[in-house]
């Protein structure tokens, strides 16, 4: 049985790379999806990747993985602080789920501090740079029976 978790990625991350690489560094989504998948690996998972800057393409797949993955990894970028529908989604497939962010919100504008997935996270790892994705992984694992 083939042990899975789904990485989830938000709005604007599909520009990793290039996208204010002061702030989210230098590496690319390809890089990120790459990381998670080898730290899965490690963990004996593999990973279903999706990014979109669409809420509904996130929310469905997030209902899908309840059919055949453990967990979710998901950075919703500026969803963070706006969506409710997400956290709903989230809460309502009953899979753990780690929360990441690259950069560390609470260094940086107000609006930022807020997160609707805080308290029902199971993992959250901010400020770590791409590698805190890996971090969120084996993280997410420790928990998965």
């Amino acid at each position: 049985m083939t042990r899975r978790l789904l990485l989830v990625n938000g709005p604007n991350l599909n520009l990793l790379g290039t996208r204010e690489p002061g702030i989210y560094g230098t590496a690319t989504l390809a890089d990120v999806e790459r990381l998670t998948a080898d730290a899965a690996a490690d963990g004996g998972f593999e990973v279903r990747a999706v990014q979109s800057s669409h809420e509904g393409v996130l929310i469905d797949a997030i209902h899908a993985a309840r059919e055949d993955c453990e967990g979710i990894v998901i950075n919703p970028g500026g969803l963070t602080h706006t969506s409710v529908v997400l956290r709903d989604a989230l809460t309502g497939v009953g899979l753990p789920f780690a929360e990441v962010h690259i950069s560390d919100v609470y260094a940086r504008e107000e609006f930022r501090h807020h997160s609707y997935l805080h308290d029902v996270a199971a993992v959250r790892v901010i400020g770590e740079g791409v590698d805190g994705y890996a971090n969120a992984v084996r993280q997410l694992i420790a928990l998965i029976p």
